[in-house]
């Protein structure tokens, strides 16, 4: 979950490194540091904290000139955050450093032979086991730093994703991931290198990611160069176009990431269905599905694996696709799932959710799904990513790149692209009638204007996180497709604002969580119109009894909840299947406003990391 970055050309690395690890702080910010090659000597800087730390550190400790460097930003696994564990390390003769991403399980053995031969160690991390096995490889064979570099590698356990610089070889830098992206931006006599292409997508619009298990010798003036690291064989590098801009990494005036997040969703939605849906046609044309779609109809069921927000997004899919395709769906946590042992055949179909489509526990998954046959579809927002290449089909939610830590527009656009999966299967199986699919497939269409207008409740959202943003604890119902949004809100809220959330079933407050209820405890119900209304405010009015305090998000026009209800936000109708995507618009809101008025960092929450790359 760190971020790496790496520069070798003919520009002043320093700049470049430094920019782009405050764009892959997302990935982590425990930590964060700085090599530079002068020319002469490795030139480190490194801190506990932020960037922005380590750039006021950096200015005074170190010469900033040269045109080879590498940087990393830290999500701390071993080790705990210091200046002593941050990134880079250094080899005990001083000349390799390197950058790493990744946990190698085998590092104790790996250290204890290494502590036999003479080496010494001054963090607690893993990585500077690596950077010292690499160095006894290298001296012990009398190796180029590639070829070293290769024979560490088969013998660790693990993932990584590494950049590594030897001063003895002042031309190249050698890159090599498993389990962990890495891309390689290509430019004119220069190279970048980064755990994603957001810095250096002003310098190049050409990238190569590289493939588990290979390796890349980056050389200045030659051609680059990529091999497999278990057999030495040659690959093609292939060269992407990419398909992010500037304009999409920056905030937009908003003033953080996560909130220009929430207001893009009406046109991510759009852009997540445009080409796809077309109403007045009554057509869904998905690719994946279209030229897999006997897979799915002829499915015993449908396996959902995903983790965190994506996991509440694939909940919302069990409802829609056993309501309108009839097909029996169960949702797995990737991290449970790749541990049991799961009862897979050829007749499953597995779909795997993931914002950057890099999860290491639903890859994982997906691999175990494979090994038994199953048919596995990948639903995921990064181009090119690692469960884009492992499924056998799937289909991109064209959100655009997500920076703040806490998914918004991630889980609205992959509820669009499940229930457009939905509606096909429905149409093919003919489980809908013709009136219901044409009326959902307008109703669809809709959606982005009413997301539009239920970020209207904005100013409502401020006021009422004026009032509760001292809350120790709060609890969120909902029933039926509002019950993944119910837990969906809470997490939002504990992620960012660190109070303690839960969302429950509505029926099942009466099976333990009454008890909490008090008139120091907010609760929001998730209540329109459509769904189960009758019973909600029934659940509502037991709350009321036991003097808690109700945030009610309801549908505009309500009366019943709004005289029960402490506070209302209210939000346009819609279906009741198609509800998730707008009620989940104010808890997002509440709980960015929330975090603000707390003083929290609410793009980068702590102890959290964007893309869970380790396990």
């Amino acid at each position: 979950m760190c971020g790496i970055v790496g520069y070798i050309g003919y520009r002043e690395a320093y700049p470049i490194v430094i920019k782009g690890l405050k764009r892959l702080e997302y990935r982590g910010y425990d930590s964060a540091g700085v090599m530079l090659f002068d020319g002469t000597d490795l030139k480190v800087s490194k801190t506990k904290g932020k960037v922005s730390d380590l750039e006021e550190k950096s200015s005074k400790e170190i010469t900033t000139n040269g045109t080879i460097g590498i940087g990393h930003t830290r999500w701390a696994t071993h080790g705990v955050p210091n200046d002593v564990n941050s990134h880079p390390h250094l080899s005990n003769s001083g000349n390799l450093a390197i950058v790493h991403n990744g946990i190698i399980e085998n590092y104790e053995p790996l250290k204890k032979e290494l502590l036999k031969r003479g080496y010494t160690f001054t963090s607690d991390t893993d990585t500077e086991v690596l950077v010292n096995l690499i160095e006894d490889v290298q001296k012990k064979d009398n190796l180029k730093l590639g070829k070293a570099v290769q024979v560490a590698l088969n013998q660790v356990v693990g993932a990584y994703a590494i950049c590594v610089f030897d001063k003895q070889k002042p031309d190249e830098i050698v890159v090599a991931r498993l389990g962990s992206p890495l891309a390689i931006g290509v430019g004119e006599e220069e190279f970048f290198i980064a755990s994603d292409a957001s810095p250096f997508i002003e310098y190049t619009s050409n990238a190569i990611y590289l493939e588990d298990e290979e390796m890349a010798i980056v050389r200045l003036h030659k051609p680059l160069k990529i091999r497999k690291i278990k057999d030495d064989s040659l690959v093609d590098p292939y060269v992407q176009e990419l398909q992010m801009n500037l304009e999409q990494i920056e905030k937009g005036g908003y003033d953080h990431f996560m909130l220009k997040e929430i207001y893009e969703q009406p046109n991510v939605i759009k852009d997540t269905y445009r080409g796809r849906l077309h109403a007045n046609s009554g057509i869904i044309q998905m690719s994946g599905v279209e030229d897999n779609l006997e897979k799915f109809l002829q499915a015993d069921r449908i396996l959902i694996i995903a983790c965190g927000t994506s996991w509440h997004a694939g909940l919302v899919a069990e409802y829609v696709i056993e309501e309108f395709a009839r097909i029996p769906v169960e949702v797995e946590y990737a991290s449970e799932f790749r541990y049991r042992n799961p009862i897979i055949t050829n007749k499953d179909v597995v779909i795997a959710i993931s914002q950057s489509g890099e999860t290491a526990d639903t890859l994982a998954a997906i691999k175990l799904a494979k090994e038994k046959g199953a048919f596995v579809f990948g639903v995921c927002n990064v181009v090119g990513s690692s469960i884009s290449r492992e499924t056998h089909a799937g289909a991109y939610t064209h959100a655009g790149p997500e920076i703040g830590v806490a998914s918004t527009k991630a889980f609205t656009t992959q509820i669009t692209i499940l229930t457009m999966m939905a509606l096909r299967l429905a149409k093919a199986k003919g489980t809908l009638s013709n009136s219901d699919f044409f009326r959902y497939l307008q109703e669809l269409e809709l959606i982005p204007e009413k997301v539009q207008e239920a970020l209207n409740t904005n100013d409502i959202a401020k006021t009422i996180a004026s009032i509760y943003k001292d809350a120790t604890n709060c609890l969120y119902l909902g029933r039926g497709y509002n019950f993944p949004v119910a837990l969906e809100g809470a997490l939002k809220l504990k992620e960012i604002s660190y109070i303690h959330a839960e969302g429950y079933p509505a029926a099942e407050m009466k099976h333990g969580p009454i008890a909490l209820i008090d008139e120091k405890m907010p609760v929001v119900v998730i209540a329109p119109k459509q769904g189960h209304y009758d019973k909600v405010v029934s659940n509502i009015q037991e709350i009321k009894s036991r003097s808690g305090k109700i945030i009610a998000i309801v549908t505009k026009g309500d009366v019943q909840v709004k005289d029960l209800a402490d506070h209302v936000i209210e939000i346009p109708e819609t279906s009741d299947a198609l509800s998730p995507l707008i009620t989940t618009i104010p808890l997002q809101l509440l709980s960015y406003h929330i975090a603000v008025l707390r003083g929290c960092n609410v793009d980068q929450p702590r102890n959290l990391a964007k893309s869970v790359t380790v396990e």
